[in-house]
């Protein structure tokens, strides 16, 4: 390791330097997110002990490191439980980040593939299929009236549940930030009974309902012909190719990013 500055008792380095400078913007982000608040006086207080406990540990002060670090882990224990609104804050803006919101963009993107996938395989077999994607709201009651998995979403889970075969392949699957919650079922049926003259069955009017009362897409994959169809926000969008499928998702989830940032600017004003 290249050193960089060395005296009789410490030796500075390059990677030391990172890591100071690392810890230093770090400290800098929180402070500048919590400045004008009495939370920015903790932190400062908080700041102040940890170069104290560092300083003790420097100088082999055993005692006093001793004592500081543990009014240090008790402090940072009582400054996350009463300072959650400001923490909370911070982590929606970490969030935002460009960094984090490429990664989560490649996982919507990774997710809306496999979907697509899924759903033509299922149009191939022939096999009836209902795919429910949730964006920014749970649907706990719904998942309580199927089974609950909690496994990764993939396509070959997917073609094994709607297998006719199989005991989940009645009702629908509950999708959520990748997740597969749950399978089998029950949705809330749509009024509708005929759409542009397109007579509903009982898979349709169920993936319909649930996006009139959810901010949901729902994916239909129809036994009888083998078309796909999605439904979003009370419209249904019939006998879609790959390529409209895989457009109508992606367009979806961009308009749910911007709900989700509508409702967390929301909830920022309120605090």
């Amino acid at each position: 390791m290249i050193e960089i500055l060395k005296f009789d008792f410490i030796t500075i380095t390059l990677l030391d330097l990172i890591d100071i400078f690392l810890v230093a913007y770090l400290f800098f982000i929180i402070y500048k997110n919590m400045r004008g608040t009495i939370a920015s006086q903790i932190f400062l207080g908080l700041v102040i002990l940890l170069l104290l406990s560092f300083t003790a540990k420097a100088l082999n002060m055993r005692a006093m490191g001793f004592l500081l670090k543990l009014v240090t882990d008790i402090w940072v224990i009582v400054f996350v439980i009463l300072f959650q609104p400001e923490l909370r804050r911070l982590l929606l803006l970490l969030s935002r980040n460009r960094f984090f919101g490429s990664y989560i963009k490649s996982e919507t993107e990774q997710m809306i593939k496999e979907v697509v996938e899924s759903a033509f395989e299922l149009s191939d077999r022939q096999w009836g299929g209902l795919i429910v994607l949730s964006r920014t709201t749970g649907l706990r009651g719904v998942i309580e009236t199927g089974v609950q998995i909690g496994a990764k979403f993939s396509k070959p889970l997917i073609v094994s549940i709607f297998n006719p075969r199989s005991p989940l392949h009645d009702g629908a699957v509950i999708i959520r930030n990748n997740i597969i919650e749950a399978a089998r079922c029950t949705l809330p049926l749509s009024a509708h009974n005929i759409i542009d003259g397109f007579q509903l069955g009982m898979r349709h009017k169920a993936g319909l309902g649930i996006t009139e009362q959810a901010d949901v897409i729902s994916i239909i994959v129809s036994e009888e012909t083998g078309s796909v169809s999605i439904a979003e926000d009370g419209k249904l969008f019939r006998g879609l190719s790959r390529q409209e499928l895989s457009e109508k998702l992606t367009a979806a989830f961009s308009r749910s990013v911007g709900r989700l940032n509508f409702f967390r600017l929301k909830a920022l004003d309120k605090e």
